[in-house]
């Protein structure tokens, strides 16, 4: 079975620098992958204030709106709460979610951060594991939650895939040996070209911050998404992959 996953991180709908509110324009990018599942970062769920000044601000949440009719499915996991409203991971999906579980693996500290855990029941009847991912920026808090990670995915049932991406802030790279040795998760575009993919800042990608990681996929094809509309969407480049399973 083939399908097609897109991670991109929203940067809350705002362009570069936070000028200009660009949601519509995220949403025609994703439509346009047409991934089956799409895995989200620093989704908004809420904001009053933004709400009350942006005129084209929508009538739903953030992922609702992107979702629209083309994802029939989607989960939100909220992390960051604060007077104006809140937001999180989110996922978008074309299968069933039978069910989803927003795992807190915030430290101490001001960032709040989580692990968006979905189960997904594919065309063939299988269970396919979908974990949304956005971690901190301190490297002993990232090191902490790779560790929650990998307990998390060591409780799955081994003969059912597992599918993690999103937005890991890991730009010296120490999450990749962790994962496979804890987890027996692989990288999509290590695999393939032997390093991860360079997206951040998404104009001029220098750090690897993004990632796919798999297990129990037989095939992981990177796909290669165009410089435009993306690199002035968000401050994150997204990545996209075809997986077999």
């Amino acid at each position: 079975m083939k399908l097609t996953v897109l991670t991109v991180n929203l940067h809350k709908g705002f362009g570069f620098l936070n000028r200009r509110f660009i949601l519509h324009e995220l949403r025609e990018a994703v439509r346009a992958v047409s991934a089956d599942v799409v895995f989200l970062q620093e989704v908004l769920g809420e904001h009053e204030l933004h709400a009350a000044r942006v005129p084209t601000w929508p009538q739903t949440p953030h992922y609702e709106f992107l979702a629209d009719s083309l994802w029939s499915d989607f989960a939100y996991g909220r992390n960051a709460v604060y007077p104006q409203g809140h937001h999180g991971n989110a996922l978008l999906s074309k299968f069933a979610i039978t069910r989803h579980v927003n795992h807190d693996v915030s430290i101490d500290g001001p960032e709040r951060r989580g692990l968006l855990h979905s189960v997904l029941r594919l065309e063939d009847g299988r269970s396919l594991h979908a974990i949304c991912v956005h971690l901190g920026l301190r490297e002993s808090h990232r090191r902490h939650q790779v560790e929650r990670l990998c307990q998390l995915i060591n409780s799955l049932p081994m003969d059912e895939p597992v599918i993690v991406a999103g937005d890991f802030n890991d730009w010296r790279q120490r999450a990749h040996k962790m994962l496979s040795r804890c987890a027996g998760l692989a990288e999509v575009f290590v695999k393939a070209y032997g390093a991860a993919a360079r997206t951040f800042p998404s104009r001029w990608p220098l750090l690897p911050l993004d990632r796919i990681y798999v297990r129990g996929a037989s095939v992981q094809n990177p796909i290669v998404l165009p410089r435009q509309p993306w690199s002035h969407l968000s401050d994150h480049a997204p990545l996209a992959a075809e997986i077999r399973l």
